[in-house]
């Protein structure tokens, strides 16, 4: 439930339920009045008292209406007051101030109220003395002519103090209605609270826990729907977090290896560069021949230096995209045999015969950065010669085709690379411990590799036996048409 729809059902319960049992309380009040009041014994009493008003004075020919005078016949008055006396009443008779007859004693403050107004309505209500009645009075006669005073007949139904009253029942409803609202405003008020301010604890738990470091606090969702969603962005943004400060401590990782590894690789060439050119300066060389030999060889280092660098530069560019891409649209069979024909002759020098082999049907044009992608090639085909440990070295180059890529495969018939290194060696400054007694290149080329074919959207990886060779494969898309 969203929190628009906890509030409606919140404001709703504090009125709809305060109402409801309202109206069960009073239901409950006129059941139990009623009981107590005896209401089946009231009802009858009224009927009784109904049945008699009709005879005296109801119809065209009932008593009183006939002979209005019978009124004061003192045996008349005696049957009304045995009918009465069923039913627990009383009967009084008065003319103007003065009583004719009455079954009880009345006082002249109790004829002053059965004189009032108010008491001509039927069914009226007096107190005399302790008790209470209902009254139905009657004008009997009155002979203005002669002066008569008016004749009226009171009969008078006591009220049991347990009856029903309407005061009593509204101050009763009212109380109710009150004290139910505030409890169903307290009980609504503190859910309603209970299921945002458990949540909005927990937040505040996970955020000192957050601002403490500790990243792995999970947030759970829970409460309505607007809170579950905060508790939601707010574990995304967790997450977030903790990837960045992983990444982060990561590439300060990689930064410190990085540092340590091209201080130390740039450690073997500037320390034998020093070595020669003391020796120089010490007159070791003391001939031209070996002046020039230790000269070649400084220069050879620093070279050495030089790539290095260059590979380093060119890397840290790639990991950061800040060099585009150039592509054009390439026949990729031509594309490496101009490559080959180029490095042939080197490669003869070294006692390496490479090869070139293709399986496609038909010339193939995808989109390269030439330069680049050759800079791939050269790498890979430099790394085999490095590590070539056969008299006749053999390098192939194979070139084969897809549904939907084109894949590039460089072999060699060298030393090859142990099977817990093959997965590591695209990863920058590694070399297998085979290599490790012998520096040979700034140990990024493979890694710049890998930065430059998935710049191609392509996928680079090696498969190699020990001591029979390594085959690097490339697969790059074969482009739109």
């Amino acid at each position: 439930m969203n929190l628009k729809g906890r509030l409606i059902s919140a404001n709703a319960l504090t009125v709809i339920l305060p109402v409801m049992i309202t109206v069960i309380s009073a239901m409950a009040y006129i059941y139990i009045a009623g009981k107590l009041a005896d209401t089946e014994q009231a009802f009858q009493n009224t009927q009784e008292v109904a049945q008699l008003t009709m005879e005296l004075v109801g119809r065209e020919n009932s008593v009183l209406r006939q002979n209005p005078e019978k009124i004061r016949d003192s045996s008349f008055q005696k049957e009304l007051q045995a009918r009465m006396d069923i039913l627990d009443g009383e009967v009084v008779v008065l003319e103007g101030e003065r009583v004719l007859f009455s079954s009880r004693s009345l006082t002249a403050i109790d004829v002053v109220k059965l004189k009032k107004p108010a008491i001509q309505f039927r069914s009226a209500r007096v107190d005399l003395g302790t008790q209470s009645y209902t009254v139905q009075s009657f004008d009997v006669s009155r002979d203005e002519a002669q002066g008569e005073k008016q004749t009226t007949l009171y009969l008078l139904v006591p009220i049991n103090p347990a009856s029903f009253d309407m005061t009593n029942f509204l101050v009763f409803s009212g109380l109710v209605f009150l004290l139910s609202f505030i409890g169903a405003n307290a009980i609504a008020s503190y859910y309603f609270s209970l299921r945002i301010l458990t949540p909005l604890n927990n937040l505040q738990k996970a955020a000192m826990e957050i601002t403490l470091g500790n990243l792995d606090y999970e947030i759970v969702e829970e409460g309505d729907q607007e809170v579950r969603e905060l508790c939601r962005d707010l574990e995304r943004m967790r997450i977030q977090l903790k990837n960045s400060v992983h990444t982060q401590l990561k590439y300060e990782d990689n930064r410190k290896m990085l540092i340590s590894s091209i201080s130390h690789d740039l450690k073997t060439p500037v320390t034998s560069i020093k070595g020669y050119v003391e020796g120089l300066l010490d007159g070791i060389a003391n001939s031209p021949e070996k002046k020039e030999k230790y000269l070649k060889t400084i220069y050879r280092k620093a070279e050495q230096v030089d790539t290095m660098i260059d590979d380093l530069l060119l890397y840290a560019k790639l990991d950061l995209n800040q060099i585009p891409f150039s592509f054009e649209k390439t026949n990729i069979g031509e594309f490496l045999d101009d490559g080959l024909q180029e490095i042939e002759p080197e490669m003869e020098r070294n006692g390496i015969k490479i090869l070139f082999e293709s399986e496609l049907t038909t010339a193939q044009e995808i989109p390269l950065d030439r330069e680049r992608m050759m800079r791939v090639i050269l790498n890979i085909i430099d790394n085999s010669r490095k590590y070539m440990d056969k008299e006749e070295g053999v390098i192939t180059l194979s070139l084969r085709e897809t549904h939907s890529s084109i894949i590039i495969e460089i072999k060699d018939n060298g030393r090859g690379i142990p099977k817990k290194d093959v997965a590591q060696i695209f990863e920058r400054f590694y070399r297998s411990d085979t290599a490790r007694t012998e520096i040979k290149g700034s140990g990024l080329g493979l890694a710049i590799a890998k930065q430059i074919v998935e710049g191609h959207e392509g996928r680079i990886w090696a498969v190699s036996r020990e001591g029979k060779g390594t085959s690097v494969l490339i697969s790059l898309p074969r482009g739109e048409g």
